[in-house]
Order: structure tokens, then C-alpha cells, then sequence
């Protein structure tokens, strides 16, 4: 199974651009802090992903503020330079609206 669930806050949005086959494509960069426990040790864990979402979930994450939070949800899958790992979101589940605003 390749499902990733990711808390984690919208750092950067690129322009919608189109697919050949006419799909709304959007490029990202998500921010993920946390603590977790490894090895029964707390491990603090800060970590920045580029993210792809194709398709209709273009819409709420165009409208997203940067510097929002949210949970986002999708699969990994190779970037298109064949390098590297690329997060492709098909989800924003509970969007957490920042406090700051």
C-alpha cells in the first residue's frame, strides 16, 4: 500500500498550470514538524516536501493561505526527473486555519 498522511504547513504554492490530457496541475512545498518516539527516544522531526496535486483538489489547496496548516493525504511516487520522491496530494483533510491570521 502507498498511502501518506502528512500534518503539515503550506510553504509555497506555484501557479496552476494544465496536463496534456487538460488536467489543473499545482506544485507545492509542504513544512511537516513533530515529535516522535524511536526507539523508545523522543526525536524531533522537521522535514520539507515537494508535493503535486492533479486534478479538482487544485481547487481547495489554490484557496489555501500559505502558512496554512492542514492534513494532507495522497501517495508517493518518483519525481519526474526520475530523482527524488514526489508527494502527490489527492486530499486536504481537516484544514487548520492559521492562528496567526
Amino acid at each position: 500500500m502507498n498511502r501518506v498522511v502528512l500534518s503539515a504547513q503550506l510553504i509555497e504554492r506555484g501557479v496552476v498550470r494544465y496536463t496534456p490530457a487538460g488536467l489543473p496541475a499545482l506544485d507545492l512545498t509542504l513544512r511537516h514538524e513533530s515529535m516522535v518516539t524511536e526507539d523508545a527516544q523522543p526525536r524531533k522531526v522537521s522535514l520539507e516536501i515537494k508535493a503535486l496535486a492533479i486534478g479538482a483538489i487544485t481547487r481547495p489547496l489554490g484557496l489555501l493561505d500559505l502558512g496554512s496548516q492542514g492534513v494532507f493525504a495522497g501517495f508517493l511516487a518518483s519525481a519526474r526527473n526520475g530523482r527524488g520522491l514526489l508527494f502527490h496530494v489527492t486530499s486536504l483533510d481537516t484544514p487548520i486555519q492559521n492562528p496567526s491570521i
